[in-house]
């Protein structure tokens, strides 16, 4: 999945267009293509703020952010450490980054299928599981079998970009895979009979969506990062409302590619937080409902299983001074 030649190809046009403005990368995760509605809205424009979003495959945008091509990108609190320990890959440099917008936890939609037959992942021991190394999928499955105590050399890890690993799946390559929506929800439906053993919500708050910034950027345009931020609780305050649920599905499901239908489940296995929700989870705990909290967890979980040799200073990754202040009740 490293085709960072040619996103910086793609890339090196577009931002070359929009020199002085904002540019963010962003990928198909119901948490991320939310900035769509603001998009369509014409929210940005509104509040003043230049913004271009790029929208590109995951593990591409973590690559493109990390080569100077673009100024954010959406990520998960796992892979923002990751991407700035700088063990993205051969030949990228690391990149730190600070979070301003928590957008969701993953609540369902990162899974481990297994093959049928295979309930638990006691079942997979001397088998082949087919995942994307060193990023989410890694984690969820990783924390899984020590859930159940089950050793992580029990097993053989096959790297399987994650777009990949329902057709692994399905053409008997591995007993099971990890991975996000679409791709986990296409492992399930396509192979009869396979189960879902393990998924993200089962441990709430392991994966936190986030929006981070290029550190240097963030100090020198600050007010244009707020007006970002402001147009986030919009959205978020638009989704929440039920009477806006067919818009919402509607705009989503076309930037995914889906039906309306089709993208209401994936949605649901998406927990978007409300400002209120996200004030708690910028409180430092060492709890995983905490972004602190869930960082220093897989920081420790990375350097463990040697994703990245050093511990990360968590805390420098997260700014909770762009949360907006709760209104005040009448």
């Amino acid at each position: 999945m490293k085709r960072i030649l040619a996103a910086f190809a793609v890339l090196g046009a577009q931002v070359s267009v929009y020199a002085e403005t904002l540019t963010i990368g962003y990928s198909d995760w119901p948490g991320w293509i939310a900035w769509e509605i603001g998009i369509k809205k014409g929210w940005f424009e509104e509040e003043n703020a230049d913004v271009k979003f790029v929208w590109m495959d995951y593990v591409e945008s973590m690559e493109a952010f990390a080569g100077e091509k673009l100024n954010a990108v959406c990520m998960t609190n796992g892979d923002a450490l990751v991407t700035g320990a700088g063990s993205l890959g051969e030949g990228i440099a690391a990149k730190k980054s600070t979070c301003i917008v928590i957008n969701d936890f993953s609540y369902g939609n990162d899974m481990v299928v297994a093959a049928p037959g295979i309930t638990k992942f006691a079942d997979l021991k001397g088998e082949r599981v087919g995942l994307e190394e060193g990023f989410v999928p890694h984690l969820l499955f990783l924390t899984g079998m020590e859930e159940e105590g089950v050793p992580a050399d029990s097993i053989t890890i096959v790297n399987t970009p994650t777009n990949k690993t329902p057709i692994s799946l399905r053409e008997g390559l591995v007993k099971a895979v990890s991975a996000w929506q679409p791709s986990s929800g296409n492992a399930l439906k396509s192979v009869e009979g396979a189960t879902e053993i393990f998924s993200s919500a089962d441990v709430p708050g392991i994966i936190f969506d986030g929006l981070y910034v290029d550190r240097n950027h963030l100090k020198e345009h600050r007010r244009d990062w707020q007006k970002v931020v402001k147009v986030w609780y919009r959205i978020v305050e638009f989704m929440k409302n039920p009477d806006n649920e067919e818009e919402v599905l509607a705009i989503l499901s076309k930037r995914a590619g889906l039906t309306p239908s089709e993208y209401e489940e994936i949605l649901e296995g998406t927990y978007i937080l409300s400002l209120e929700e996200a004030q708690r989870c910028w409180h430092k705990r060492s709890s995983i409902s905490s972004i602190y909290g869930s960082s220093n967890y897989v920081d420790r979980f990375n350097v463990k299983y040697a994703v990245y040799d050093k511990n990360q200073d968590v805390d420098s990754y997260y700014d909770a001074s762009f949360l907006p202040k709760l209104p005040k009740k009448k």
